[in-house]
Formats: structure tokens, C-alpha cells, sequence
């Protein structure tokens, strides 16, 4: 397939305000981490050497404009990024629970990346990928929504596989039956789907043993499923074969934020590389024991797209759990 890029990834992309301790007079600190979880994805996919472009919004203020400076250093085009003149970039706040874990508050009614049309789409980018990702984020609003839609439909009609992630973000959503219902359209869609363990069981009402199998049959599109629990490690599965690799446990993690996103990225890479067609149980292994360790090492840094490692030090630590 000859294509300019090799994943292209529409959504949001927005600020994380991540808690970062306590100032003298006892106030909580917050750092701005560049973030979204589609450009995430792109980051990662950049440090290990794919060709990327992003399509969204944000607003015409500090945090857009740093935001675009941060992506385009990380190496992604940013072309399809948009400016809007009224709206705000979206922000997140972030607050680290016990374990790494997280709790979001949006800055986001509206923000900018919910008011991309389908008019403005640039499809000369979207037409022009090996692998389309997209998420819900742009999903939750019906102008947005309508836009991501005409855009995987497009990267479709043109060759493209199309890579679904739910982050499944509740406060965001009008009501959870909205987000099943646009989760559904995202899976009957994608070829490559990456789902968290809670996701999976908020869409079939199972956890991943019993509710991998119902997802796959209920959407057959679907080439290759992974799920992923966590530090308790994840899941794939393709065709007939299913394998399990365990999380890396070597301590300091600091917070999740582009942990899950690191993980897709490395397995579109994988992709990439090897296809969809007859992956074998060995081929998934190492698949999951390398997105399993990038994932792990972004974990120990705050922020997600300026702390995505790169391949010698994925590399690096992969003998330490053999």
C-alpha cells in the first residue's frame, strides 16, 4: 500500500494539568502536560519511526499554540490541526489516585476540538494512511461526530485499516447509553480495536474472559482485539489463537496518563510491520511483551508526549521480564 503516512489520528488535543505536589503554602501544584490521547498515540508512534499526521482543533490561545509547537517537535504533521477563533483549547485536570491511577475533570463546554466539522476535514491527510486511529472523545457531540464518522469512512473507502480505541471518558458524555451506542459504531468499524478491561465489561457487562469472546463475536470485523488490565498486563486475540502477557513490575510508577496510548501505538507499529493476517501465538507475545514494556516505562514519567521512550530503551528493559 503506498501511502504518505503511516497512521493518521483524529480527536482532541487538549492540556493535562497533572498534580505535581504541594506548594509552601500547602496548595496543590499542577503541571500543563501536552496531551489527547489520538496525538499521544502518534508520539510513540514517532519514536519509533513512523511517519504520522494529526487532524483536530484547538483554540487560538497559549495552550493551542503550545500544544502545536510540542506535537510538530515531536515530529508529527500538523497540518490537519485547525484553529478555532471562539473556543477555548480543552484542559484536563488530573488527579493521581493510590496505585498511578486517575481521576479527570474537563474544562471542555465547549472546547474547541468538540467544534471540528465535517466540512473542515482535511482528506487529502485522511485518505492518505496505511492506518486510521480515532477514539470517542470526538464522538460525544454531534458536529464532531458526524465529522469522525465521514473520516473513517473515507480512510476506509481509500485501503485504510481503521484502529479504535473507546478511552471511554464518562463525565464527558451526556449519558452513558450515548457512549455505548457511539463505542458500538467505533467496534463495528475498526479492524484493530485496543480496550481497557473496564470498558470492556461497561460494553458487554462481563470481564475480559467471558466478555472478549461475546465482543468478537458480536462484532466480527474486528482482526485483532487487545485488551489491557493494567499492571495485571493484556490480552490479544486474532482469529482462533488468544494470548495473555503479564504486566512490568519493576516499581516508580508515578501516574497512568499515556500508558494506554503507548500500548496502541506499539501495536499499530506492529501492524505495521507484520500485518493482520495469520499472526501467530508467538507473533502475538511479542507483540503484547513489547507494548507491555513501553506502556510500563511511560508510567514512571509525568505527562504522555514528551515522555514516550524510544525503542532502545523499550528494548532494554524487555529481558528483565523473561
Amino acid at each position: 500500500m503506498s501511502k504518505t503516512f503511516d497512521v493518521v489520528a483524529l480527536g482532541e488535543l487538549l492540556m493535562d494539568f497533572t498534580e505535581n505536589g504541594q506548594s509552601p503554602q500547602g496548595n496543590t501544584l499542577f503541571e500543563a502536560n501536552p496531551g489527547g490521547a489520538p496525538c499521544n498515540v502518534l508520539a510513540m508512534l514517532q519514536k519509533l519511526g513512523r511517519r504520522t499526521a494529526f487532524v483536530g482543533k484547538v483554540g487560538d490561545d497559549m495552550f493551542g499554540r503550545t500544544l502545536r509547537a510540542v506535537a510538530e517537535e515531536a515530529g508529527i504533521d500538523m497540518r490537519g490541526l485547525l484553529t478555532d477563533p471562539e473556543a477555548r483549547t480543552t484542559l484536563a485536570f488530573v488527579r493521581t489516585l493510590p496505585g498511578g491511577d486517575r481521576d479527570f475533570s474537563f474544562y471542555r463546554n465547549p472546547g474547541a476540538d468538540m467544534r471540528l466539522t465535517a466540512d473542515e476535514l482535511p482528506l487529502e491527510l485522511v485518505e492518505d494512511t496505511k492506518i486510521f486511529h480515532f477514539g470517542t472523545l470526538s464522538m460525544t457531540h454531534p458536529a464532531v461526530r458526524e465529522a469522525t464518522m465521514r473520516a473513517v469512512k473515507a480512510a476506509k473507502a481509500a485501503g485504510a485499516f481503521i484502529s479504535f480505541d473507546p478511552n471511554l471518558r464518562p463525565p464527558l458524555w451526556g449519558s452513558l447509553s450515548d457512549a455505548k451506542e457511539q463505542i458500538g459504531w467505533g467496534l463495528a468499524h475498526a479492524d484493530i480495536v485496543k480496550i481497557a478491561d473496564n470498558e470492556l465489561e461497561f460494553m458487554t457487562g462481563n470481564d475480559f474472559h467471558i466478555g472478549a469472546p461475546i465482543l468478537r463475536a458480536h462484532y466480527p470485523n474486528i482482526k485483532l482485539l487487545n485488551v489491557t488490565a493494567g499492571a495485571e498486563g493484556s490480552y490479544a486475540y486474532s482469529g482462533e489463537r488468544s494470548v495473555y502477557v503479564p504486566g512490568v513490575r519493576l516499581g516508580g510508577v508515578i501516574e497512568t496518563t499515556g500508558a494506554g496510548d503507548t500500548f496502541c501505538a506499539c501495536v499499530l507499529h506492529y501492524v505495521l510491520e507484520r500485518g493482520l493476517q495469520d499472526l501467530t501465538a508467538e507473533d502475538l507475545t511479542a507483540m503484547l511483551r513489547f507494548a507491555n514494556a513501553a506502556a510500563y516505562l511511560v508510567t514512571t514519567k509525568k505527562g504522555a508526549i514528551r515522555s514516550m521512550p524510544d525503542r532502545s530503551q523499550v528494548e532494554a528493559i524487555l529481558p528483565t521480564f523473561d
